[in-house]
């Protein structure tokens, strides 16, 4: 059915597009049995110490303001993260402000945290069960006087609602964010997170979504911190913004985040060297160019324990969950593994 949509939505302005998605999923009338496989029971996983159905999870920016994610759990991805979700409602960036790269399947967004606020959230949250396991991804509003304090309330407001918060400090689209990847900024980043956690008895796992742009030296400093202040788990990675200069396609010097195919091989090298440094200790979350069983099996193969997607379903539509189960299970099957994490760091 997507196959045959395709060329109607993708004549559509890309917003357009996914606030049409989101409508359509909000009357939540697809059948879960619609997106089920065979064999299933050889993905099963743990994430921070919860059971998965499977690996595959929906990254955070598709399901911003915690709309749609029951529906979306019927797609069958193994996990949804929402978000990301500010302290107050943010309207984001001037629009256009997301573009199609389709001859390199890829996206720019310079969306800028886009969202209804953490208490319409958290409401919305507490009024409608999540069937599955739900993350929630937190950042700071554009004009806040301190970033900290912004990621201090959304853990405190919405912890009691989610499976796990991500952390996201390395968004290219709000001005200063990627600077808690330096030392001195993320200690008192982790520091207060720690001191709320402890003070509001808060016992929801912590994720940190890193950059797919750092440098290779600052590597051994982060799993360092994420180690001391006890962060249970690293995404990697968030979008890029350079790695412009192998696209084809005219818009690639749009300003914002590049996802899709061209960031697959970055985060996938920056996934082993994260699993090499951390012999798998930490929880790493794959994410950019899931689109296939393979590209998630390169992942997981890399070091990863779960991954995420979002650009893949826009390009491919819903039923790329179902595809890249089948075709992970067949992987799997190949390689005589019995279940997949037996596959996780082979090829580190």
């Amino acid at each position: 059915m997507f196959s045959f949509l395709r060329p109607y939505i993708f004549s559509l302005d890309p917003e357009v597009a996914h606030d049409l998605a989101i409508k359509s999923l909000k009357a939540n009338i697809l059948p879960k049995g619609l997106f089920e496989v065979e064999g299933e029971e050889t993905l099963e996983t743990n994430l921070f110490g919860m059971k998965l159905p499977n690996p595959i999870g929906l990254a955070a920016g598709f399901d911003k303001s915690a709309e749609v994610y029951n529906s979306l759990f019927k797609f069958g991805f193994g996990f949804v993260e929402v978000g990301t979700v500010t302290p107050k409602r943010q309207l984001g960036n001037p629009k256009p402000r997301i573009f199609r790269l389709e001859k390199d399947m890829a996206l720019i967004n310079r969306l800028g945290f886009n969202n209804h606020g953490s208490e319409i959230i958290s409401k919305r949250i507490s009024n409608n069960h999540p069937n599955g396991i739900l993350g929630i991804n937190i950042g700071p509003n554009k004009d806040t006087q301190n970033k900290e304090e912004d990621y201090y309330i959304c853990l405190s407001r919405l912890s009691i609602y989610s499976n796990y918060i991500t952390i996201n400090i390395s968004s290219p689209n709000t001005e200063g964010l990627r600077n808690f990847h330096d030392q001195k900024e993320m200690i008192k980043l982790f520091t207060g997170l720690n001191k709320i956690k402890k003070e509001k008895r808060i016992n929801t796992p912590i994720a940190v979504k890193l950059s797919p742009d750092i440098n290779d030296l600052d590597i051994s400093g982060i799993i360092e911190l994420i180690n001391k202040y006890n962060i249970q788990g690293i995404i990697i990675s968030n979008t890029t913004d350079s790695n412009r200069e192998n696209l084809s396609d005219v818009k690639k010097s749009e300003k914002g985040g590049l996802s899709g195919q061209p960031l697959k091989d970055i985060s996938t090298n920056l996934i082993k060297k994260f699993y090499k440094e951390t012999k798998g200790k930490i929880k790493i979350i794959g994410v950019g160019g899931v689109d296939s069983g393979q590209s998630a099996f390169e992942k997981i193969s890399a070091g990863a324990d779960a991954v995420q997607l979002y650009t893949g379903m826009v390009y491919k539509g819903p039923g790329v969950v179902k595809d890249i189960k089948k075709e992970l299970i067949s992987i799997l099957k190949k390689e005589n593994f019995k279940n997949i994490r037996q596959a996780v760091g082979i090829s580190t």
